[in-house]
């Protein structure tokens, strides 16, 4: 019988990658690649979070309550590299709820989401190899080809911002799920249930356009490698799989909602910067990320938002870019993997370094995650054919000396003023980069070294809002807020929608006693960021001072709907209702702030006052105790719960606690008189008088001390023997 035709487009003749002998290698491998990339990374997990980690993390409420999913699902505006993002959100609230703001559980699971790619990288590589299409050439060696590719790519210093930076997983998670999208269409023109490996595909691609927009190019990447490897031409591509492509076309559907419904994202597009100009920008950037590919130093956490205005500046560049898109193209005409592989480069890239400006980051070297990938397997396999068997320990000692590398470029990350003084020395014309390492030092506690960095930004680039709002607050925690005044309104005229500049201005322009445009600036912020909650209270407080209390009460009860479990918020809006009286409505908040609070003396005094104006004074004599003994000095608290065990009748206990008042502040004239009323109801008439005389020597026009002491005469005359 003749031996079986591969047709295009079928699974006839496939390549045995699950024998015995390729199983045990395969596990050999897979255990080699985790260990490498537990290896190098096991010494960042410890470090802080940095740069855009507080505000997709620290400062983003919607990954608090994983419960509520489609909060979770919709991280706000503010919060940088999560939103429109639904997977890194998701993952974040995960991590939240495993373990708060513990960074190390947010660095493990960017540690396992970058093995886990290496991982399926490796078998991406060593299926391609054994395909019909390169069996002959590669075939013998696919098992160390593939692991030569994926572990120099897993363990390659240029991936550190990836993995080491947390937001960053939003590159490393839409990694993982660009290559679980091609390895599923791999096993499935290879699985006898294709029809499950071709849901598994879309699915993962559909969880890839909710991680990141990059991840648009994965199915024409899939129709590519289906034509290059698989069915020969596009036609019959389609003719075999159209309803997976179809498939995986619907899932760009999420990404343009997504996309269209993220303004955030859609704010970093543009500002000035021509499409010609941003491709001139991307041309520099692609080369100088290929340069550190193969010499990865120094590296930068941030390049900046330097544009090239002018094709002269990069002509070099775009050239030597114009010939290696030529050769892809003719190798793609030739079906040679390195066209593959090539297209696959220039496609990854494309959506973050073409014409489409992304001014806030016009460089960025996690734009390199999975590029890498392409560069590494076209040298790789080039190597190959150069020196055969000698690729594999080339690679694994070329994999060692990547490693340490990668060890070292972690420990840049152990603070975040090590890790700014590194982009800082690299790139000393940074604006943000020295307006950066100025707030790292601020709140290192170094404010001179702060307060030059924070100048020099400012000086490097006046135009720029985030300097300006940076060294506006460092001013005014410096208690210079007439300096601070000028840059606050300098950030928020740059960029009216700042709305931390609104916040601090606000603060500055109290700290000044110019409450009406202080309130204009706490509007301004809450309509922009209206979850801000630490922006509401202090506007709701604003406004009580102002006097304007029903205001008041209506921000503080929007407050409090927001952040319930906030005692200072609680406190404020019980302090509001107190000062109209409304002692019943204030309880239920005072009493929040004791059961958040159980050990705060004055939080215990508020309730028990606001008790005893109810007439419930057992209640409120409790409240009290607990205020004293939590603060033996406490004033109020000994003068409150005298006041309470007076009303009580408690006389000899009360004369303790006026007693105590005394000796903390003997000037105290009103507790004079009441201990000397205390005493009169002991019979102690000799004793109250000298209470009341204390009373009238601090408070001469003190009536209730002339009447207590008329009445001490009277009850002395009536007594008297006649």
């Amino acid at each position: 019988m003749a031996k079986p035709r591969a047709i295009p487009g079928s699974s006839l003749t496939p390549p045995n990658p699950s024998a015995p002998t390729a199983r045990r290698g395969v596990v050999l491998a897979g255990a080699v690649i985790v260990l490498a990339v537990w290896g190098v990374y096991a010494n960042s997990w410890f470090t802080p979070f940095v740069f855009d980690d507080f505000m997709a993390i620290t400062q983003n409420p919607t990954i608090r309550h994983l419960s509520r999913l489609g909060d979770v699902l919709s991280s706000p505006m503010f919060a940088t590299g999560a939103t429109g993002r639904p997977m890194v959100s998701l993952s974040l609230a995960i991590n939240y709820a495993l373990g708060g703001y513990n960074v190390t559980g947010y660095h493990l699971a960017n540690t396992l989401f970058h093995a886990l790619a290496a991982l399926v990288l490796f078998g991406i590589v060593r299926r391609t190899l054994l395909r019909p299409a390169l069996r002959e050439k590669y075939g013998a060696a696919a098992l160390t080809l593939a692991l030569t590719v994926a572990l120099l790519w897993a363990v390659h210093p240029l991936l550190t911002e990836s993995v080491t930076f947390v937001i960053q997983r939003s590159e490393s998670l839409m990694g993982l799920f660009y290559l679980l999208t091609l390895y599923g269409f791999i096993r499935a023109v290879e699985s006898p249930a294709s029809r499950r490996w071709e849901i598994f595909t879309v699915t993962v691609c559909l969880f890839g356009m909710a991680t990141k927009e990059v991840m648009v190019t994965a199915p024409v990447l899939v129709l590519l490698y289906d034509r290059m490897f698989v069915a020969g031409t596009f036609r019959a591509a389609w003719q075999v799989r159209g309803k997976l492509y179809a498939g995986l076309a619907a899932t760009w559907l999420l990404l343009a909602y997504l996309v269209a419904g993220s303004h955030q994202r859609g704010g970093s597009l543009g500002g000035g910067v021509s499409s010609w100009e941003y491709l001139l920008t991307s041309c520099r950037a692609i080369v100088m990320y290929l340069g550190l590919v193969f010499w990865p130093s120094p590296l930068v956490v941030d390049y900046g938002t330097t544009v090239v205005r002018s094709l002269a500046d990069v002509w070099l560049q775009a050239g030597l870019l114009v010939l290696l898109a030529v050769g892809t193209f003719i190798a793609l005409r030739r079906r040679q993997a390195a066209g593959f592989l090539g297209f696959a480069f220039f496609a990854i890239l494309a959506p973050s370094s073409s014409i489409v400006p992304l001014i806030t980051q016009t460089m960025a070297e996690h734009r390199m995650y999975l590029p890498l990938a392409a560069v590494i397997a076209l040298v790789v396999l080039g190597a190959y054919r150069w020196v055969g068997r000698f690729t594999l320990p080339a690679g694994l000692a070329l994999a060692v000396a990547a490693g340490a590398l990668t060890v070292a470029r972690n420990r840049d990350y152990e603070t975040n003023v090590k890790l700014w003084t590194v982009t800082v020395t690299v790139l000393p014309e940074n604006a943000r980069a020295q307006s950066s390492l100025g707030c790292a030092l601020m709140l290192a506690g170094r404010n001179d070294e702060a307060l030059v960095h924070l100048a020099e930004a400012v000086r490097l680039n006046p135009d720029y809002a985030e300097p300006r709002y940076n060294l506006g607050n460092f001013l005014f925690r410096a208690y210079r807020p007439a300096e601070a005044l000028e840059h606050l309104e300098a950030a928020v005229r740059l960029r009216p929608p700042y709305f931390e500049a609104h916040f601090v201005l606000a603060g500055v322009l109290l700290r000044l006693n110019r409450t009406a445009e202080a309130l204009e600036h706490f509007e301004t912020t809450l309509k922009i960021r209206p979850d801000y909650v630490e922006a509401r209270q202090m506007y709701a407080e604003t406004l009580a001072s102002a006097g304007r209390l029903p205001e008041a009460l209506e921000q503080f009860e929007q407050a409090v709907r927001q952040a319930p479990g906030n005692p200072g918020l609680q406190a404020g809006f019980g302090n509001v209702l107190a000062a109209q009286q409304r002692w019943a409505d204030a309880v239920p908040h005072y009493a929040a702030v004791v059961q958040l609070k159980p050990d705060s003396a004055e939080a215990q005094t508020a309730l028990g006052a606001a008790l005893g104006r109810l007439g419930r004074v057992e209640e409120a004599a409790g409240h009290f105790e607990a205020a004293a003994r939590l603060d033996p000095d406490s004033i109020p608290a000994h003068f409150n719960y005298g006041n309470a065990l007076f009303a009580l009748r408690r006389f000899a206990e009360a004369a303790e606690q006026y007693g105590e008042v005394v000796r903390l502040r003997p000037d105290f004239a009103e507790v004079h008189n009441n201990l000397g009323n205390t005493l009169m109801q002991l019979g102690r008439l000799d004793e109250a008088q000298v209470q009341y005389e204390a009373t009238l020597r601090l408070k001469p026009d003190y009536l209730p001390a002339r009447n207590n002491l008329a009445r001490l005469e009277a009850i002395r005359a009536a007594r008297a023997p006649r």
